[in-house]
């Protein structure tokens, strides 16, 4: 027995020291043996005070004497962020101010209150963790300026390579003359096309077999010959498509016609028929009242006679509905070649608006990259060799400070950083910004 109390002593004891020694590595308490093997404490707790907007986790654990072991107070830990004010809601403790505090007095501070509210023997042991810094802004002369992620160290020169470096003007202006240049060409090629557009609709409304365009010279030669065939190929196909709707109607036309002819001699085939039978009627009933035949005879000839009359009227009303038929399939034959020419005249109108507009939009891109031109000109090269300034806004205490700064100045979370590039132009204020003779060049060749 004495033995095995002696193991559970000692087994109470290892196991409190090893947690124990768990929550000093916790709370950045590690002695000298272990300090090369531990993180950085830049990247897990917070040296400095801490920043509004800043994501903390708060971690409180007790030692628990009845239980031999640590026990975390997970209703009063979690996740918290700093208000713009500086101050942090915690549940239990309420609001409590961090601004101008440093982790270890803000730890201590919420010991002390969590050991005065609740009557604890001995503090419950606090840590802070930081989660997410606010970020820095970089704007002003970069590649890309905004938002970008803060750590511990960061310096402005870090920052300005965060934002992909100074901003270029001259590089950036070439860039756009490029870009407009692409533009132009774009832009030529759709005149072309809706140029040639408009030659085939004016072919289909002259009603025309071939079409005209124009000849066109240059480097769009080739481009400009694969539209026209494409032309060609659409107004072929419009116009078989045509020629079958209207060889169609016209067929059925001339069905209807034969049929009507049909139609008519069988109508005088049935007007002799009829007349036959009256005749014979007559002689009939003038024997049938002599008593020389019997009047079942006169009713034979009553019936057929109403038997022709029913087919003449059949006739009669099939020949009216032939004419009908024959006059929608005129109306139809007529309203597909005003249909089509309505049709044509739309899209040229169409198509005419769309060509105002691109040569509109040409001429003002000319316009734009004449005057890029003229100011790449104007701008010297050893601009870009001038010194960056720096400027950093700040928050602290409540208050907006702004200083300058260097390219090894260290910031703080939710600093904003202006880089500014100076620029330098030739002669004078009063510099001759008019393009060169070799921009106005380039940009008439762009055009055309």
């Amino acid at each position: 027995m004495y033995m095995n109390s002696s193991h559970r002593t000692l087994h109470l004891f290892f196991r409190a020291t090893s947690v124990i020694g768990a929550l000093v590595f916790l709370a950045g308490a590690v002695p000298p043996a272990l300090a090369d093997s531990a993180p950085p404490a830049s990247q897990t707790l917070a040296p400095q005070t801490l920043a509004p907007q800043t994501k903390i986790r708060l971690t409180i654990v007790q030692w628990m004497q009845s239980r031999g072991q640590y026990e975390r107070w997970d209703a009063l830990g979690g996740e918290y962020t700093v208000s713009d004010d500086g101050t942090v809601f915690l549940p239990f403790l309420g609001t409590l101010s961090v601004g101008n505090r440093k982790n270890a007095d803000l730890t201590n501070e919420i010991a002390k209150r969590l050991q005065e509210k609740i009557g604890l023997v001995q503090a419950p042991a606090v840590t802070i963790e930081i989660l997410e810094y606010p970020p820095i802004y970089v704007v002003g002369d970069v590649t890309t300026p905004g938002q970008y992620v803060f750590r511990p160290g960061l310096t402005v020169l870090q920052s300005l390579a965060m934002s992909g470096g100074p901003r270029r003007a001259k590089e950036e202006q070439q860039t756009h003359s490029i870009q407009i240049v692409g533009e132009l060409r774009e832009i030529d090629h759709s005149i072309l096309r809706s140029t040639a557009r408009l030659a085939r609709l004016q072919a289909e409304m002259d009603e025309a077999n071939e079409i005209t365009f124009d000849e066109t010279t240059g480097p769009d030669q080739q481009f400009a010959a694969g539209i026209y065939n494409e032309e060609r190929v659409i107004f072929r196909a419009r116009a078989n498509a045509m020629d079958r709707q209207s060889r169609a109607f016209t067929e059925l036309r001339d069905l209807l016609i034969k049929e009507m002819a049909t139609l008519e001699e069988k109508l005088t085939g049935a007007d002799d028929n009829i007349k036959s039978v009256e005749d014979q009627l007559v002689s009939v009933k003038s024997l049938v009242q002599k008593g020389l035949t019997i009047s079942s005879r006169q009713m034979d000839l009553e019936r057929l006679l109403t038997t022709y009359r029913s087919d003449k009227l059949d006739l009669v009303t099939a020949i009216m509905r032939g004419r009908q038929a024959i006059s929608e399939t005129t109306r139809n034959l007529e309203g597909l070649y005003d249909a089509r020419r309505s049709e044509v005249a739309t899209e040229a109108q169409s198509e005419r608006a769309s060509l105002d507009q691109s040569k509109l939009k040409r001429e003002t891109l000319q316009k734009l990259l004449i005057a890029d031109l003229g100011s790449n000109d104007s701008v010297k090269s050893v601009a870009d060799d001038l010194p960056l300034t720096f400027s950093v806004t700040r928050r602290t205490a409540g208050q907006i400070d702004q200083f300058q700064a260097s390219e090894s100045t260290a910031l703080a979370p939710g600093d904003v950083v202006r880089v500014v590039q100076p620029h330098i132009l030739d002669n004078s204020p009063q510099a001759d910004t008019s393009p060169s003779f070799e921009s106005q060049t380039l940009a008439d060749r762009a055009g055309q």
